[in-house]
């Protein structure tokens, strides 16, 4: 009976994913992942382990070396940087992720960020907290220019929210040009796209091409009134160039929904910084979402032990092993 590892925190014993998992004869194996965990905790709680389902913990190539019976890993997001594929592949590991599968969810959240950043929400509601009555002028998204780094599931998702708001549309991204279909966007290069936008909004996967991607020499040449919006991967921005960007008025300032090292760390740059907001990696986090996660989730578990997986990431590399 195989043995599934679920470390997502919002799945539970007792709940539909346990229960569809359940029902197809696997045994679940819950271990939440709360704040980081230590490669070594990692390796003891794979013991035995025959797939997990997993949020964002290190499955390093060490790691995946410990656990002989790992044969499929599911990230319960689009992301899977946190996971080494090609050691993964080398070890005839299977790993997938959910492509789109929150994708609304983190459109919705990029727009509430683009509000609050525009009308200085967080801002004012801590003013009032601390006892004053603050009425600093905002900004409207109407007539600004968004600018969209990457253009997948979500990015496409922001397109009619944007210009529902009145907002201008442009995208720089690697996908073909084939699918860059939609009419409403403007696909450009990258320094016209940092030079341009009033708002730009990552949603670019990390790779080591977009890791430190948005640099000094990238928030050189953006508008003194810009703001970064990032719900992707923290690593694609140098915080340090960021913070120091923020502080000397080179940008207006950001509204963070990741950072390179979650939770945010005691000694991170961008604490303390006026103009940037650092939340609590929460754009693909609903109800919605997790409901439609967990049971992606749970249905690619079952398709990757049964040699079937939907989405493997790795499958052009288990193929050369």
């Amino acid at each position: 009976m195989p043995r599934i590892l679920i470390t997502t925190d919002y799945l539970r014993p007792g709940d539909e994913v346990d229960a569809r998992l359940r029902a197809h004869g696997h045994t679940t194996v819950h271990a939440p992942m709360v704040g980081r965990r230590d490669p070594e905790q990692l390796v003891a709680v794979l013991d035995g382990i025959d797939a997990a389902l997993v949020a964002n913990e290190p499955l390093t190539a060490d790691v995946l070396s410990r656990a002989p019976r790992l044969r499929a890993v599911v990230r319960t997001g689009v992301g899977y940087d946190s996971v080494d594929i090609v050691a993964a592949a080398g070890l005839g590991i299977t790993v997938s992720n959910l492509p789109g599968v929150n994708a609304n969810a983190v459109a919705e959240y990029t727009l509430g960020l683009l509000l609050a950043s525009a009308r200085r929400l967080v801002q004012s509601a801590m003013g009032v907290a601390a006892g004053n009555w603050p009425r600093e002028d905002g900004h409207e998204l109407r007539g600004s220019t968004l600018g969209l780094l990457g253009y997948g599931a979500a990015a496409r998702a922001v397109v009619p929210l944007a210009r529902a708001f009145g907002m201008r549309v442009l995208c720089t991204t690697g996908v073909p040009e084939k699918e860059r279909t939609d009419p409403h966007v403007r696909f450009v290069e990258l320094p016209e796209l940092l030079a341009e936008s009033d708002y730009l909004s990552v949603h670019t996967a990390l790779t080591e091409r977009t890791r430190g991607l948005l640099d000094a020499s990238a928030f050189r040449l953006m508008k003194p009134t810009s703001v970064l919006i990032n719900t992707a991967r923290g690593a694609v921005v140098d915080e340090q160039a960021l913070a120091d960007a923020v502080r000397s008025g080179r940008i207006a300032g950001a509204a963070l929904d990741v950072v390179s090292e979650e939770p945010l760390a005691t000694d991170s740059p961008l604490r303390g910084v006026e103009g940037i907001v650092v939340y609590s990696h929460l754009a693909g986090q609903t109800a919605e979402a997790r409901t439609a996660t967990g049971l992606e989730g749970a249905a690619e578990v079952i398709a990757a032990l049964a040699g079937q997986p939907r989405f493997a990431v790795n499958a052009h590399l288990l193929k050369t092993h």
